[in-house]
């Protein structure tokens, strides 16, 4: 029987979160937004927080959740291979919404790349509807932002 732990990130996960994210197959910019540096900043900031699921010490589950003071964002959700469809995923979000309505955050939003059916699909199951006639644009001063 396996017994998962949910507990918040602390920067000596870093290595073991970067491990984590390759093996969901999330693109990872370790030179930009994904940095040891930039995810420090982001989490001094006060506006992000990474909870993640562990299995025996083991890190088998990581979400984001960051705000900008009026909306949350909810990214990065990723679950270890051999242990998905078991409600980590679900609890992961469940936990981050948790999070941003304690800091007074009552709006949850996700990006989802079309090739990732798979988050598109969880993120429906749990309520999360497609915002149509919204175009998402961005500009970057650099790729790896």
């Amino acid at each position: 029987m396996t017994t998962i732990n949910y507990r918040t990130f602390k920067l000596e996960d870093y290595d073991s979160l970067i491990k984590l994210w390759q093996l969901s197959g999330l693109p990872i910019k370790d030179q930009g937004r994904d940095s040891r540096i930039e995810i420090e900043k982001e989490m001094q900031r006060g506006c992000a927080e990474i909870i993640l699921a562990e299995d025996n010490s083991k890190m088998i589950g990581a979400i984001l959740a960051t705000h900008d003071g009026r909306k949350g964002w909810i990214n990065r959700l990723s679950i270890h291979p051999d242990y998905r469809k078991l409600g980590i995923g679900k609890e992961l979000v469940k936990r981050a919404e948790d999070h941003l309505t304690k800091v007074g955050i009552g709006i949850f939003a996700c990006l989802i790349e079309d090739y990732n059916s798979t988050s598109l699909e969880v993120f429906r199951k749990l309520g999360y509807v497609d915002f149509e006639g919204m175009h998402y644009l961005t500009k970057r001063i650099h790729p790896d932002v």
